[in-house]
């Protein structure tokens, strides 16, 4: 399952990030690493941006970027 498929105030770990290069360094400089744990906090309006909790603080993210966490 990826990030994107997570129900709101549903917490799990990363298992994998499906980016490479620049867009998966990016994703773990937020602190997104295999596993951390992420909570779905919530998901605006028209669907993007989502918004998690991570390592203690939240984090909003692209739909296109949650795709690629996998999460468990």
């Amino acid at each position: 399952m990826t990030l994107n498929e997570l129900e709101i105030g549903k917490t799990a770990k990363v298992v994998r990030l499906l980016g490479e290069g620049a867009v998966k360094r990016r994703i773990m400089d937020m602190g997104i690493t295999k596993g951390t744990a992420v909570t779905l906090r919530k998901i605006a309006p028209l669907g993007d941006p989502i918004e998690v909790t991570v390592r203690g603080y939240e984090l909003s993210l692209r739909r296109e970027e949650a795709v690629k966490i996998e999460v468990a």
